[in-house]
């Protein structure tokens, strides 16, 4: 081959070998794209069940921060709940507003409601969504004190519902949902069931589970609050439902109105008999303990001081049963005063949750009888004579060894198997006369006759 004819076939010489080398490089290589493709997409599934308070919005908060960290592909938050507190409420908003994971509100099963602050939280979400028979709405705010709404004036109500209003409207416009109607549900405490709620456009679907949830969730492309745009694929998912750690259970425990209730009185009845009762220590310390958590408690639930000051009374009362004959008088009235104020210690204005009635009297009742015997031992044990030392001879019994004579200590008595010096009182005592004790006064025994002398 001549020069002229290698330089015309050199570069298809060239063109050829890249393109073997391209094919042989991508024979080599791993299918990434095709193991990724089959992933299945992973559902957080979350629960909102009972009121809103700050163990729930921790246990909320952390569980869209541990779906962020796990790239989930979607958050489902089921809501049942009557309402709560504002604070907790803003918390979990401002996570699922904050959420890099799009997040589904949805109230389920039939016949759950998303009321009050529900309501606000389940118009936070990237979709919203209800199952049949369910509702949603009267989100008026209540200012409340010890558990009980209070009534403000004018000015400061139009202020706390204009705030609320205005948070509400701040993202529910950015969802695209109806503002207007959703206002009223503050302005006008109005509540919407689930078709209301769809027609009026303040949610996006309705569906009778779950399952029907996913499937009309799949291949829907949705709108997140920063404008960004996520299509859903959820054809095949793998669904993780994060529950509450073993902590986040002990604390949501402690704050139920009944086991409040219960650690108020343990903890009150293990300090009482450790003080009536000192050297025990496991009533203190299990008192103890049990005081520090119902403390606890009383920080986050709505407490009336009404409720502290009737068992207060009731203790007391317990106690002047105890020390006087009544009958059972004030015994019965400490038992009435307790379970009422059982029943009045946690009120909430949005459920009416409190003591039931069960532990009031289950309580109140074996706490009375303790308390009164533990009184009325503590003040028995006034009256009983020392039972060692010296003290412990008056009014004890002896034999008069050699005759006692009025205003000497010449005599001598036998008393427990001991011999003391003994002087009498105005009369001679002669030798194997009965004597009781009467005082101590140092080593000689001041002595009477028991019954006529014998000869």
């Amino acid at each position: 081959m001549t020069v002229p004819s290698l330089r015309r076939w050199l570069p298809v010489v060239c063109a050829v070998a890249g393109m073997s080398l391209a094919l042989a490089t991508r024979a080599a290589a791993p299918p990434v794209a095709a193991s990724d493709s089959s992933a299945p997409a992973k559902v957080f599934e979350l629960r909102i069940d009972g009121e809103i308070e700050p163990i729930l919005a921790e246990y909320i908060v952390h569980g869209i921060e541990e779906a962020g960290r796990e790239h989930a592909s979607l958050i489902l938050i089921t809501i049942n709940t009557p309402g709560g507190l504002d604070t907790s409420m803003r918390s979990i908003i401002q996570a699922i507003l904050q959420s890099p994971v799009p997040v589904v509100n949805f109230v389920n099963p039939t016949g759950s409601r998303a009321a009050s602050a529900g309501f606000f939280i389940l118009l936070s979400a990237d979709v919203a969504a209800m199952s049949p028979g369910t509702d949603t709405g009267a989100a008026s705010p209540i200012m409340a004190i010890g558990g009980q709404p209070i009534q403000i004036d004018d000015t400061l109500h139009k202020k706390i519902v204009n705030e609320a209003t205005a948070y509400l409207r701040s993202y529910v416009a950015k969802r695209g949902r109806n503002v207007d109607l959703a206002a009223t549900a503050v302005t006008d405490a109005k509540a919407f069931s689930e078709k209301e709620s769809l027609d009026g456009k303040l949610i996006d679907l309705e569906a009778n589970s779950t399952e029907d949830l996913f499937a009309k969730l799949n291949g829907r492309t949705i709108t997140r609050f920063d404008g960004s745009t996520v299509q859903l694929a959820l054809s095949h998912r793998m669904v993780v439902a994060r529950e509450m750690t073993p902590r986040e259970k002990f604390l949501s425990w402690v704050v139920q109105p009944d086991v409040f209730f219960i650690l108020l009185i343990v903890g009150v009845l293990g300090i009482y008999t450790e003080v009536t009762h000192t050297g025990m220590f496991a009533p203190g310390v299990i008192g103890g303990i049990a005081l520090v958590l119902a403390l606890f408690a009383m920080h986050l639930l709505p407490v009336n001081l009404a409720g502290i000051v009737l068992i207060a009374l009731a203790l007391t009362l317990f106690i002047l049963e105890a020390k006087y004959p009544t009958h059972g008088i004030l015994g019965v009235g400490g038992v009435v005063a307790m379970v009422l104020g059982a029943l009045m210690l946690v009120q909430s204005p949005w459920t009416g949750m409190g003591v039931s009635l069960g532990a009031a009297l289950g309580v109140a009742i074996p706490f009375a009888v303790i308390v009164i015997i533990l009184a009325r031992l503590v003040l028995r044990s006034r009256t009983w004579k020392p039972s060692t030392g010296r003290e412990e001879l008056v009014g004890e019994e002896g034999e008069v060894t050699e005759a006692v004579a009025p205003g000497t200590t010449v005599g001598m008595v036998r008393v427990h198997g001991e011999l003391w010096r003994a002087a009498a009182f105005g009369e001679e005592i002669p030798r194997g006369a009965r004597v009781r004790v009467k005082k101590v006064d140092g080593l000689t025994l001041q002595v009477e006759p028991t019954k006529a002398p014998q000869s």
